[in-house]
């Protein structure tokens, strides 16, 4: 147990977040996504959904100011326009822990699992909301 860093974080979660450099992207997916890939950790949060490990994952990684979409989402039903809630809740809560105002990016549900290949590691949520897989990209402090 450590002081001061959320009990969520094991340690290959915390090896992971501090193996990655500026511009790395993470998959936070959900329990549907194909998550299994041999050359990228998978890291499997058996007990939270996609707000409880994002909470987690913000409390310690900075999301990236570079770029114009520092958070993805997977698009819905090939539709860019549609948002589920909590897609929305994510994003409005990255923007809260972040402390400023960013876009959030979408990718269409193909794309998004080739993407998701070659992000620096996943982690594996067991979110039951369909559609909650998204990509963030680590920034600088």
């Amino acid at each position: 147990m450590l002081k001061g860093i959320d009990p969520l974080l094991n340690g290959e979660l915390l090896h992971v977040l501090d193996d990655m450099g500026h511009g790395d992207q993470l998959a936070l997916v959900d329990r549907n996504f194909p998550a299994y890939q041999p050359r990228r950790p998978v890291i499997r949060l058996s007990e939270a959904g996609s707000l409880r490990a994002l909470d987690a994952i913000l409390s310690l990684m900075p999301l990236d100011s570079f770029v114009e979409y520092p958070i993805e989402r997977m698009e819905v039903k090939d539709d860019a326009s549609i948002i589920l809630p909590l897609q929305q809740k994510v994003y409005e809560r990255a923007k809260q822990i972040e402390g400023w105002d960013f876009k959030m990016g979408v990718i269409p549900r193909m794309d998004f699992y080739q993407r998701a290949k070659n992000c620096f590691a996943l982690v594996h949520t067991l979110e039951v909301e369909p559609y909650s897989c998204f990509i963030l990209h680590k920034g600088v402090i």
